[in-house]
């Protein structure tokens, strides 16, 4: 048996301020260590120093003013949630997230406009959204984190919340090898994950081209997009 599935996880979930990576701003951001039976738990609140659009904020429940009024110093926050993941890799975690296209692309985003170098990916990534889209192709339906964790039979609790969101990650990443036993004996899930999103999302556009829908806002990069 290939020895990811072993691996101590750290979880990683960010609410933001919108759905472009590449331009979105932190809000909350959870990273959870689990290794042994209780999870150690770390939370943030950033004041992303933009207003919060309403649409965000009815996601997430976060609003401007609260935001500012309660949110740590941007830059701040957001070296130690880099710094949380930079030694969870480290230390040799799997780093879990939800679609981790999404949150390590902003993670890198960030950094950059920050004025620091680029996201350094040091170690396993582990993407419930690109396994299950790979080892169960043909279910129908939505893909969402909510729809996985029905569908598994996992309790997400209060959904796009970073911290139950982030829990939900971590327990599906432990659940899918057990459902699908042939994940466990692959090795370079870095490589097979980079493989299996790229197919996925050709498929997506060519989908998209046939019902003459616009997909120039689907890519194909994993785990992190960079502007063009």
């Amino acid at each position: 048996m290939s020895n990811w599935t072993s691996r101590p996880i750290c979880a990683f979930d960010l609410e933001t301020t919108g759905r472009d990576p590449l331009s979105a701003r932190i809000v909350t951001a959870c990273v959870v260590t689990v290794d042994g039976d209780r999870p150690r738990m770390r939370n943030w609140m950033l004041d992303p120093g933009v207003e919060i659009p309403a649409g965000a904020s009815a996601v997430h429940g976060i609003s401007t003013a609260h935001a500012r009024e309660y949110g740590r110093n941007y830059a701040d926050g957001y070296r130690e949630i880099r710094e949380a993941l930079s030694d969870a890799w480290a230390a040799g975690h799997a780093v879990v997230a939800f679609n981790a296209a999404y949150d390590l692309t902003v993670m890198d985003a960030e950094g950059r406009r920050l004025g620091l170098p680029p996201l350094d990916v040091g170690g396993l990534v582990l993407d419930p959204y690109v396994i299950d889209r790979e080892v169960d192709r043909g279910r129908r339906g939505k893909r969402t984190l909510g729809a996985l964790c029905e569908h598994y039979g996992v309790d997400l609790g209060a959904a796009h919340q970073a911290q139950a969101d982030a829990l939900a990650a971590a327990e599906l990443a432990r659940l899918l090898p057990q459902r699908f036993p042939h994940l466990a004996d692959l090795d370079d899930m870095m490589a097979r994950q980079t493989t299996w999103h790229a197919e996925r999302q050709r498929d997506l556009v060519d989908y998209l081209r046939r019902e003459g829908r616009d997909a120039s806002d689907v890519d194909g990069r994993w785990p992190i997009r960079t502007a063009a």
